[in-house]
C-alpha cells in the first residue's frame, strides 16, 4: 500500500472511524483509506427509475416508490437524454401545396 498523494510508504495506522482503519502519511501529512467504498445507487435501481419515467411516472411518484431522491432521478433522465442520438434531419418542408376539390 502506497499514500495516494505522493506515492510514499512511509505511514502510519491514524485510528479508526465507522469500523475502517484510517492511515496517514508521514512525509506529505495526507490521511486516507486502504481502500473506498463505491458509493451511490446500484444500476438495477437506476434502470428500475428510467423505466418508471418512460412509462410516464412522475419524478414525485418514483420518489414515494422507490426512495430515490426526485433530483437524483432528473439528473439520470438528463444524462440518459444526452446519451441518446440527434434525430436524423428532415426534408424540407415545401412551402407551397395543392388541394383538391372537397
Amino acid at each position: 500500500m502506497k499514500c495516494p498523494a505522493c506515492q510514499s510508504d512511509n505511514f502510519s495506522k491514524n485510528g479508526h472511524r465507522r469500523g475502517v482503519q484510517y492511515y496517514i502519511c508521514k512525509d506529505c501529512c495526507k490521511q486516507f483509506l486502504e481502500y473506498y467504498t463505491p458509493q451511490g445507487y446500484p444500476e438495477k435501481v437506476k434502470r428500475n427509475c428510467l423505466t418508471m419515467y418512460l412509462n410516464g411516472m412522475d419524478f414525485r411518484g418514483i420518489e414515494r416508490t422507490t426512495g430515490v431522491c426526485r433530483n437524483t432521478v432528473i439528473n439520470w433522465v438528463k444524462q440518459a437524454a444526452l446519451a441518446l442520438p440527434d434525430l436524423p434531419q428532415t426534408k424540407k418542408i415545401s412551402t407551397v401545396a395543392q388541394l383538391d376539390k372537397l
